[in-house]
Parts: C-alpha cells; sequence; structure tokens
C-alpha cells in the first residue's frame, strides 16, 4: 500500500509517499481502508522537528481521518465490513485511573496518532475499536476525516477548561486555522459573543459566516485596543489562545476581570514575558490544554450531522501532493483543513 514516510526532520523533501507492507487487523482492531486523512499544525512539527522532543522517526503522519472498514479482527462486534469510520486521534492504556474516569487524555501513556505512533495518511490503517467512530448518516467522509481532532481540541478548550456559559464573550485568535474556525462555532453554539481576529479580509469574511460577531484584522490594528473598543473597556471573558508569542501579551491585556486564557499551542513562538501583576489584581487564569476526552467526539459528530457544526476544508489534495499541502499550513495560505485523499474516492 501506499504510505508517506518522515525519515528524517526537514524541509518538504523529507515527505515520501512509499509503498510498504499492508498490515493485518489483531484482536479488537479493524482495518480501515482510508478515504481521506486530515492534516494539522502537528505534521508540520513532526517534519521539521521540535528541539528537546524525540519523535519515532521513520513515521507515518496523519491524526485523524475517515475511510470504510476492509476487514474486522478477531473479537470485534457492532462493526461491519463497509462502515464508514472516523478515527479518534488520542489513545490511552485504557485501563489507569486517568482512563478510567473518563480522562484518558491524562493517561501517563497518552499518544496521539502520527505523532507518537504511525499514523493515518496512508491507504489501510489499522485502529482499534476504542477508536473508531461510527459516522452519522448526514455527515460526509470529508467532513468526518475534517473534524475529530480541532473540534476535540477546541470543545476541550472551551466547554472542560475554560467553562463557556451562555453570555460570555469570547476572543478567538487565527479564525482560519482549524481550532479557529471550531472554536467560533463551539462558543457560539454555547450562547457566547464571538470576536475573531486573523490576518486576511478573505478570513475575517469565513469567520463572520461561521457566527463570529465582531472580527480584527490583527495586520492593521492591535487587537487588544480593538477588544478594549468593542466590549466598551470591558474585556472579553474567554481567549482561545493558541498562537503563542506573537499574542499572548495582548491576550491578557483582553481579559476582563475573572477572564480566562486556554491555550493548546504556540505556532508563533513558545517563549513569553508576562506581568504578573494583572494576573492576580484581576484574579485572571491560564489554563493549558492538549486534545481532550475521547468520549466527547460522539456528540461532537452528532451535532455536526446535524447542521450544530460545519467543517471547514480549503481544498482536498491527492496524496501526492502533501508537500503542497504541508506548504500551505506553513504559510498560512489556507482556510480550515486541508485534506488529503487516500487509495479510492
Amino acid at each position: 500500500m501506499k504510505s508517506i514516510r518522515i525519515r528524517s526532520h526537514g524541509d518538504y523533501d523529507t515527505l515520501r509517499v512509499e509503498d510498504i507492507s499492508r498490515p493485518a487487523p489483531g484482536i479488537g482492531e479493524i482495518l480501515l481502508e482510508m478515504r481521506y486523512s486530515a492534516l494539522n499544525h502537528l505534521d508540520t512539527w513532526v517534519r521539521r522537528g521540535v528541539p528537546g522532543h524525540k519523535f519515532p522517526l521513520p513515521i507515518t503522519p496523519g491524526s485523524d481521518g475517515s475511510g470504510v472498514i476492509a476487514e474486522l479482527g478477531e473479537g470485534v462486534e457492532g462493526f461491519v465490513v463497509g462502515e464508514r469510520i472516523a478515527i479518534a486521534p488520542g489513545y490511552s492504556c485504557g485501563k489507569c485511573e486517568a482512563c478510567l474516569k473518563g480522562k484518558d487524555h491524562y493517561c501517563r501513556h497518552y499518544g496521539i496518532y502520527g505523532e507518537s505512533t504511525d499514523g493515518c495518511q496512508c491507504e489501510y490503517f489499522v485502529l482499534p475499536i476504542s477508536n473508531s467512530l461510527k459516522i452519522p448518516e448526514g455527515l460526509s467522509l470529508e467532513a468526518a476525516a475534517a473534524i475529530p481532532l480541532v473540534f476535540l481540541t477546541a470543545w476541550e478548550m472551551l466547554v472542560a477548561k475554560a467553562r463557556i456559559r451562555e453570555g460570555d464573550t469570547v476572543l478567538v485568535h487565527a479564525a482560519g486555522s482549524g481550532v479557529g474556525s471550531a472554536s467560533i462555532q463551539i462558543a457560539r453554539h454555547f450562547g457566547a459573543r464571538v470576536i475573531a481576529t486573523a490576518g486576511s479580509e478573505a478570513k475575517l469574511v469565513a469567520a463572520r459566516e461561521l457566527g463570529a460577531h465582531e472580527t480584527i484584522h490583527y495586520v492593521e490594528a492591535d487587537f487588544a485596543m480593538e477588544v478594549r473598543r468593542i466590549t466598551e473597556k470591558r474585556g472579553v471573558d474567554i481567549v482561545v489562545e493558541h498562537t503563542g508569542a506573537a499574542t499572548f501579551a495582548g491576550s491578557l491585556r483582553s481579559l476582563a476581570g475573572g477572564g480566562r486564557i486556554v491555550t493548546c499551542g504556540a505556532t508563533s513562538g513558545a517563549e513569553i514575558t508576562a506581568d504578573l501583576r494583572p494576573i492576580f489584581f484581576k484574579n485572571l487564569s491560564i489554563l493549558g490544554s492538549t486534545m481532550g476526552r475521547r468520549d466527547t467526539l460522539p456528540e461532537i459528530l452528532r451535532l455536526a450531522a446535524a447542521g450544530s457544526f460545519r467543517a471547514v476544508i480549503d481544498r482536498v489534495l491527492p496524496v501526492e501532493d502533501v508537500a503542497e499541502a504541508h506548504r500551505a499550513i506553513a504559510e498560512r495560505a489556507q482556510i480550515g483543513k486541508v485534506l488529503l485523499k487516500m487509495g479510492r474516492n
């Protein structure tokens, strides 16, 4: 079968499409014939490498995707060949205290497909039934591939960590990204007022179409000052922060008393400086968040199938154009998700 492989860190030429052996499902597993795999910023980090972090090279990238069941492993019940399946991107031991409490993303052995082990940017992928999500009627294979990682991340940030409430005002950075577009929709779903930032007019238009009440072009304006103007000096209750160094100080300035920053990434840089005084004077909270509870994904897919959420897909490329897909993300040239076609479609 064809598979994207990364054998060493580097530029786009490290992405190779190779022929490797087709896997077979084991006990409690299915063999998924992949149709689509979604790219995330995580894929670019795996390709480039992260100082101080060791990836298990060579590796097949790809954290989330969709396909149809080609084969059932021994002991699998409740699934049938040909059934449409989406991939839950995080896996855990399933036996520790955190897993038994439903907090699988806190497991000491937690991993993400395409980062900690081989991922799904291949024609066939073996998946345990615990990570096999049945795609509801009304949701396409493309949408089911694009939704899991970014909506799971955004849901954990806003619902579990920041505890969003109806009437909150939420600032969402990088509205054109996967997490940004998901955060806008989730915040609106819970009755919040949404202010979104982006670096192009096209991305601001897309943010408004997704439900953002106000938008800010962060290249042309100081977003913290604009937040102050829009909220009549009050500030926002929640900031969805995943850009890091370029925005973090302004995000702190944008918070109202008792406000919460919740962060899941640092695409513009990880080193920040902050004045501690407003944090304790204004009772602010800084919350870290990675991935989320696997058992929230069926509800997210159900809401998507019902029309409450929409997968934002910028383009779908053949697997041979994986370098172009990485380039689009690196250059912030996409709005929403980039998908790769895997195998037959």
